[in-house]
């Protein structure tokens, strides 16, 4: 279970505080969906999660230890993807033998195999690879470590389309029941059908913090021809077949797949 306690943060040299009393508690399992606009702090929560970043007060707990200590225990069950990073210029199999080094539960079988899902071969050199191959590289060795936390900052950025909808199999095929993984993004259709649980941050704290089970029974999420009355709506944007609204749900009505891009939109205009 992650919590995270009156925590505040600012980047040295600066001011402006990312967080300012920010709590929020994460259970343990299932997929999560963090969102926010520019400059929300969702990349900055991720690292804070993963240790490497400190918040100047406030406590980041992570399984009950505070990851200001640092246990070398807890990092070993935790594994992010950060957005932009540099592999290190070596054979495939030299980077697996380092990595399984730090992550005792690691699967070398896995991870060929969402190689494999991915579309790449096992014999290949990491310098010969595009960006978007080596970001499949990395999201197959984040499926594999079989740590409990999984962290991905904008892990379809970089991504063609057929990539990120392998991105959406590999990651339903190989996600384990126990894992929790917190997943930063601005491209929300591109994990929206993989989300149990939907997390909207702004400067101000948690906007929303909620299941997309229980949104669907709050909300109906409907796309309307020109002149459908929108009356009850609560929120209503256009779109090119007319207007797309969010509505409170009817009781006894049919619940509506969640539209997670609309419900953003309401929540960061004060609509939800």
């Amino acid at each position: 279970m992650i919590q995270i306690n009156q925590c505040n943060f600012s980047y040295p040299g600066t001011k402006k505080k990312v967080f300012e009393n920010f709590s929020l508690t994460i259970g343990k399992g299932g997929i999560y969906g963090l969102l926010g606009k520019n400059g929300s702090g969702k990349s900055t929560l991720l690292y804070l999660l993963s240790g490497l970043l400190h918040a100047q007060s406030g406590e980041v707990m992570i399984n009950g230890c505070n990851m200001r200590l640092r246990k070398a225990s807890v990092l070993a069950d935790i594994f992010i993807v950060p957005e932009e990073y540099t592999l290190p210029s070596m054979s495939l199999k030299s980077f697996v033998r380092m990595q399984s080094m730090f992550y005792p539960r690691f699967s070398e079988t896995q991870f060929y195999g969402c190689l494999n899902d991915f579309g790449l071969s096992a014999d290949f050199h990491m310098r010969e690879l595009s960006m978007g191959q080596k970001k499949k590289v990395y999201m197959s060795m984040a499926l594999s470590v079989g740590t409990s936390l999984v962290l991905m900052d904008e892990p379809t950025n970089g991504l063609d389309i057929p990539s990120k909808s392998l991105f959406r199999k590999v990651v339903s095929a190989n996600m384990r029941d126990e894992s929790t993984f917190l997943i930063s993004t601005h491209q929300v259709h591109d994990i929206e059908a993989l989300l149990d649980h939907v997390i909207i941050i702004s400067p101000q704290g948690v906007l929303l913090d909620s299941s997309v089970e229980d949104l669907s029974r709050r909300y109906d999420f409907l796309t309307l021809s020109p002149g459908e009355d929108t009356t009850d709506a609560i929120y209503v944007e256009p779109s090119l077949l007319g207007c797309k609204a969010v509505f409170p749900h009817k009781e006894g009505g049919e619940e509506t797949p969640v539209d997670i891009e609309l419900l953003f939109s309401s929540l960061t205009n004060g609509n939800v």
